[in-house]
């Protein structure tokens, strides 16, 4: 080896030279230790901080809960379980703007100019957000573009009901006078495009059978032209007919869900007597303007989870037909898009038009 090389052998040092192997791997792990203890308490802490930022964000101001129809509904109700669970988390006051008309469409553009940041809510049912934009030609919203699903709500089932005097007992008992008697039996709905008119026609073609639709302007008149007669059979929230069905003014034929309603258990759904794929809920969501960051969407889901899964608000709802349900932003959008979807293949294929 020549001297040179020997020299720079020599002079260079070795890492931790001098140390025995141990106290170096002693060293090295306790350096290691510290390391990975901060990065664990930044992880740990990051949503701690991410929750406390949005929670100061949410108690920053009064919120407003926007119900598109008039007092007394079940949409009402719901507004008013948010606004009291809001109040009482956030120490804000909360309150509940019916802001009726149009079909719900005047709460939905007030909710739809508001600012994105969680203080102005809407509580709306199924159909205007997944009937009308086919429906209406002119509808003046874009349900993905103009909103932000934070969560399901409520549920309330929906059944067929029957006059007595129609002398129909069940829902193959309809299906079998039906094809008996084409285009000679009739059902009433609360009008043109809603989703128990919709209901409807989802029967008529999963059934095979032709039923003339006669609409109403609302629940109540077509009931009580049900209830006198004039109009044989009837698409119907259950809370609306329940009452009926027990004092023996109606017929149930069978409810529109997959399963049968804790609300009503001796019902039995149009699956099990063969009528597949009427599988129509009528439900109730809470949306928020576009802009809301999803962050806050989550955390109003949250709470409103919590505020549904209260005894005395579940036993409220109850009186009125409805379960609590709840979901997350994420599941409420795919939710609202394939219905969206389904209602608009029905809409197009029996040609109907909003009146």
């Amino acid at each position: 080896m020549t001297p040179s090389l020997r020299a720079l052998r020599v002079a260079t040092p070795t890492p931790f030279q001098g140390a025995h192997p141990t106290a170096r791997q002693s060293r090295f792990r306790g350096c290691s230790r510290t390391v990975f203890a901060a990065l664990a308490a930044v992880l740990l802490c990051a949503p701690a901080f991410a929750q406390s930022d949005v929670h100061k964000q949410l108690a920053s101001e009064r919120f407003t809960i926007v119900s598109p129809f008039p007092p007394g509904g079940p949409v009402d109700t719901l507004a008013r379980v948010m606004a009291d669970g809001l109040a009482k988390r956030y120490g804000q006051a909360a309150v509940v703007d019916n802001a009726a008309g149009a079909a719900g469409n005047i709460g939905m553009d007030k909710v739809k100019r508001a600012k994105g940041d969680g203080h102005t809510l809407l509580v709306i049912p199924a159909g205007n957000l997944t009937i009308n934009p086919t429906l209406m030609s002119n509808f003046p919203f874009d349900i993905q573009k103009d909103f932000v699903p934070v969560t399901l709500l409520a549920k309330a089932p929906n059944v067929l009901v029957a006059a007595p005097t129609a002398g129909i007992k069940s829902a193959q008992d309809l299906v079998a006078q039906a094809k008996a008697r084409p285009n000679t039996l009739s059902y009433a709905s609360p009008g043109v495009g809603s989703g128990l008119h919709l209901a409807g026609e989802l029967f008529k073609q999963q059934a095979g059978v032709d039923i003339l639709h006669v609409p109403y302007k609302g629940t109540a008149p077509a009931l009580n032209d049900v209830l006198g007669g004039v109009v044989p059979l009837m698409f119907s929230n259950l809370p609306a007919t329940l009452p009926f069905i027990r004092n023996g003014k109606l017929v149930a034929l069978g409810i529109t869900e997959a399963q049968r309603t804790p609300v009503a258990p001796e019902i039995p759904t149009l699956a099990e007597q063969g009528i597949q794929g009427v599988n129509v809920t009528s439900w109730y969501g809470l949306m928020a303007p576009a802009g809301t960051p999803p962050a806050v969407a989550e955390q109003l889901a949250k709470d409103a989870a919590e505020f549904l899964a209260q005894p005395d608000v579940v036993e409220r709802l109850k009186g009125q037909g409805m379960s609590p349900q709840t979901n997350r932003p994420a599941e409420f959008d795919t939710a609202i898009r394939a219905e969206t979807a389904q209602w608009a293949g029905i809409i197009k294929a029996r040609k109907i038009e909003a009146q």
